[in-house]
């Protein structure tokens, strides 16, 4: 059973997620904040939760919540409740070190899916919206680009990646191990000095590597 913590600043969405969740069987809602002080107030007796994060909300928003609750409990698993036309706050709940993003409209299996994934220690973002971001950071601006020594099999990884390809249907879209994979995603990680799938497909966009 999925421990969950729900914040956010309207009552009757938290009621309607909080009603779905509990019905699944699979997890359960344990506590609720109206913001993110009420988070930090709370928090020390749900460590072992996963936290979902509104963004804008009053007195404390989910940018400084996160930043504040993940420097005191750095294990602390949050995911990030979004709408589209929040862009602008993507790229700080990433930065502040949110482990995965959802739609406010996402349906149910998805939201079990992104449970599943961060409960394991893995990330997850939605498809829908991580494209969306890849869209509006094609059309920015590109910095210079330094090289982090990536090889041709990673580049080629890399931009299936940022397409939104899974681990597993990259291994069968180029005939490999779903593990070397892994692995390859790994590296690419480590060497452009990201930590997450979006801000991976970001920092790409940004430096140039990829082209979407």
């Amino acid at each position: 059973m999925h421990k969950i913590v729900l914040v956010d600043d309207h009552k009757l969405f938290r009621d309607g997620l909080k009603l779905l969740l509990n019905k699944t069987g699979k997890t359960e809602v344990v506590a609720e904040a109206s913001n993110g002080k009420e988070l930090l107030e709370i928090i020390e007796n749900f460590t072992d939760a996963i936290v979902f994060m509104d963004i804008q909300m009053p007195e404390m928003n989910g940018i400084e919540a996160t930043k504040e609750v993940l420097s005191v409990y750095p294990e602390l698993k949050i995911i990030a409740l979004t709408m589209f036309g929040e862009d602008e706050y993507y790229y700080q709940m990433i930065e502040a070190g949110v482990k995965g993003f959802l739609l406010k409209d996402t349906n149910m299996d998805e939201v079990m899916e992104a449970i599943e994934l961060v409960a394991g220690g893995e990330n997850c973002f939605s498809k829908e919206l991580l494209y969306h971001i890849v869209r509006n950071l094609s059309q920015t601006k590109k910095t210079d680009y330094t090289d982090p020594n990536l090889s041709d099999r990673e580049v080629e990884i890399l931009q299936l990646i940022c397409e939104g390809l899974s681990n597993h249907e990259i291994a069968e879209k180029l005939f490999i191990s779903k593990r070397t994979v892994d692995k390859h995603r790994s590296n690419i990680l480590d060497k452009t000095g990201t930590n997450n799938t979006a801000s991976l497909v970001m920092y790409s966009i940004k430096q140039g590597i990829i082209k979407i």
